[in-house]
């Protein structure tokens, strides 16, 4: 990669060591049929490491500028990956079932669907008639139903890194047996051995209560 000294550069690099930790940890303990983990944690690990580098940040740099800037950058983690991903997965869903009833999907239909959940979504945020097309340009989108798939991993990551910064050793412990299990356990499963248990709402809800506090802190020095 292109590195620049960047804090964008550097949570890069976190984001694809997790990645490649998750598949060395898996090859390594796993065989090779079951080595390869599924979509549905592949963006945990990953989200983990950026995570916890921010929160490394946000201790080593208590200036109100810096704070700040880091917050501000957690806060647009969340919504990109828990709110924007979650209304990506919506007009997914809704296109496939719109699909199923048999209506034609054309680019006016689409974008009708896709305008109407910005609306619901960003209430507070002024819109352009441009928004509408610009589910045209999500690749994801041409890979079915993997969007969800980030807004959950960032549940879980959130879960674990707090468990991590929280517990220390143990729950390291635990995230390695997970990163570890591969494709040898149902992802549920293979969460559980980290101490998140993805059947319930409680990641999820944990995330968005951190987004207020973090939010909250933001308010504060920005």
């Amino acid at each position: 990669m292109n590195y620049h000294e960047t804090l964008e550069d550097l949570l890069t690099i976190a984001h694809e060591m997790g990645h490649s930790l998750h598949t060395f940890l898996s090859a390594k303990h796993q065989p090779a049929p079951m080595a390869e983990y599924s979509l549905f944690v592949a963006e945990v690990a990953s989200t983990v490491n950026e995570v916890l580098v921010l929160m490394h940040l946000l201790d080593k740099y208590p200036e109100k500028s810096a704070q700040a800037y880091l917050l501000n950058n957690l806060l647009q983690a969340y919504r990109t990956t828990l709110y924007r991903q979650t209304m990506f997965a919506e007009f997914e869903k809704t296109s496939h079932e719109m699909a199923e009833q048999g209506e034609a999907l054309t680019g006016e239909s689409l974008n009708q669907v896709y305008a109407a959940l910005n609306q619901t979504y960003y209430p507070s945020v002024g819109q352009t008639d441009l928004i509408q097309y610009e589910w045209m340009r999500i690749p994801h989108f041409y890979n079915a139903f993997y969007v969800y798939q980030y807004a959950t991993g960032f549940s879980a990551a959130m879960a674990i890194a707090g468990m991590i910064r929280e517990e220390g050793a143990p729950a390291v412990e635990r995230y390695i047996r997970f990163l570890s299990a591969g494709g040898s356990l149902y992802p549920i499963d293979a969460l559980k051995l980290a101490g998140v248990d993805m059947s319930t709402p409680e990641p999820a809800e944990k995330a968005l209560v951190m987004f207020e506090q973090l939010l909250a802190r933001y308010k504060k020095v920005s």
